[in-house]
């Protein structure tokens, strides 16, 4: 076989001789080809901070709806004689139960004003809380997924309009509007829950109904445009211009096309609204517009604490940590679905 001339423009045999076995296993995929919400779980299961935070999540989530049914407190039980204990303390009544050989559960975060145990009220205050975010967040997702994907897909002077709303909206001051609805409302709620069936109106309050009714009429306009956003760019694609094709309705292509294609935004979105849902109503129930007395709530039991700060700082460290904890868990979990959904994030 004769050298080739580096200079030389002929071409070379040998580029043309079969590849060997090593030469194709090269060319083999390295990677099994994975889905995307498969490759996103991948991703999201290789973050650290996520699943730390999901762990947080998780363990505070049985803090709140489990352990309250096996804790031999309630949360509105009152217990004479044992008004502001320190955690752990017994009062004298229950000393004198302990000498008597009785079992008595301590006081783990002691006791409030009215002798009520206070670990009992922060979880069942954690799950007023939870359920609040979750409920609103739900709410929000429904209202802006469909107000912004019907705005996004017939575009023109129904976006133009349907927008417009949504900027309108964007100027209504939340609290006064709060205030106004729980006001309205009040009355029109107090004679229904007197009908068979409504007497859950009466546990949950006028100001906690007005809260949802807020969220579901300011909260959903961030969410709305995040997905307006999204329909406008997926509209474009060849498979909606098929789906057209075929004499597919609407309705349908906004539901099965393009909202199924928004769900990684969808999911991302909803879990960084749920803290912030989780901080309105603690702010509300702070300023006394949450839940009604004496259903705890995280806010409502820092709001009392703050009477007695001075002397009491205790009551004030539970809800607060615990704010933090739900805040902080579902900021962090929420920027690793977002990372895990986002395409330019793979390696």
């Amino acid at each position: 076989m004769t050298k080739k001339n580096p200079i030389s423009f002929h071409l070379s045999v040998e580029d043309f001789m079969p590849a060997s076995d090593s030469e194709k296993q090269e060319l083999v995929q390295m990677r099994p080809s994975v889905g995307f919400f498969r490759d996103a779980m991948i991703r999201l299961f290789k973050n650290k901070v996520a699943m730390v935070s999901l762990v947080f999540i998780i363990l505070i989530m049985i803090f709140s709806f489990v352990i309250p049914n096996y804790y031999p407190y309630t949360y509105n039980q009152q217990i004479r004689g044992s008004e502001y204990l320190a955690p752990m303390q017994f009062s004298d009544q229950e000393l004198a139960r302990r000498e008597a050989g009785e079992k008595v559960f301590p006081h783990i975060l002691g006791t409030d004003n009215l002798g009520r145990d206070y670990a009992v009220r922060v979880m069942v205050g954690s799950r007023i809380s939870l359920l609040v975010g979750l409920i609103a967040s739900g709410i929000i997702l429904i209202i802006g997924s469909v107000f912004g994907s019907v705005a996004g897909f017939f575009g023109g002077w129904v976006d133009l309009i349907m927008m417009r709303i949504v900027d309108i909206i964007y100027t209504i001051p939340d609290i006064l509007l709060i205030v106004l609805i729980s006001f309205s409302i009040s009355d029109p709620l107090a004679a229904l829950s007197k009908l068979p069936g409504f007497q859950w109106i009466q546990i949950v309050g006028a100001n906690l109904i007005s809260i949802f009714l807020v969220f579901a009429l300011l909260y959903w306009v961030g969410m709305a445009r995040i997905v307006r956003g999204q329909v406008l760019t997926l509209k474009q694609s060849e498979y909606v211009t098929a789906a057209k094709a075929l004499g597919a309705s609407n309705a349908r292509i906004i539901r099965k096309h393009l909202l199924t294609n928004c769900i990684g935004t969808l999911i991302v979105t909803t879990t960084l609204q749920i803290p912030s849902s989780i901080f309105t109503e603690s702010f509300l129930s702070f300023l006394g517009l949450g839940v009604a007395i004496p259903l705890p709530s995280l806010g409502s039991l820092a709001s009392d604490a703050i009477n007695g700060l001075n002397t009491y700082p205790y009551l004030l460290l539970a809800p607060a940590i615990l704010i933090s904890l739900i805040i902080l868990s579902f900021n962090l979990f929420g920027d690793g679905l977002r990372d895990a959904f986002d395409p330019k994030m793979k390696s």
